[in-house]
């Protein structure tokens, strides 16, 4: 699988389980609902492990920009909100960002 594809199954992984504390918490959605959140954010932490990168915190950081990008496809695929053109801009800065990160020349 390819770094995007597994920073994308790791943002949905993470969204769907603070989710499912949020439907929870602010809710008021069964207790039960925190057996597959708290699965789902272990799925999210393992899968960070997964990333091609030397170091962790380079890729938290380019994962960041993805999981922006995840959460307002969240907000309009699940809450049907559709992201504005402020959204849309500032999603497209972050990838910028971690695609930087990820892929930019590193001096030895």
């Amino acid at each position: 699988m390819t770094t995007i594809g597994i920073f994308t199954l790791t943002a949905l992984c993470e969204i769907a389980g603070c989710f499912a504390f949020w439907a929870w918490a602010r809710q008021g959605a069964s207790a039960l609902w925190l057996i597959p959140g708290v699965a789902a954010l272990v799925a999210f932490a393992w899968l960070l492990t997964r990333i091609d990168s030397e170091f962790a915190g380079r890729a938290y950081a380019a994962y960041g920009g993805i999981y922006i990008v995840a959460s307002l496809a969240w907000l309009w695929a699940f809450e049907g909100t559709r992201p504005d053109r402020w959204d849309v801009a500032g999603g497209a800065v972050c990838v910028l960002g971690a695609l930087l990160i990820l892929y930019g020349p590193r001096s030895v």
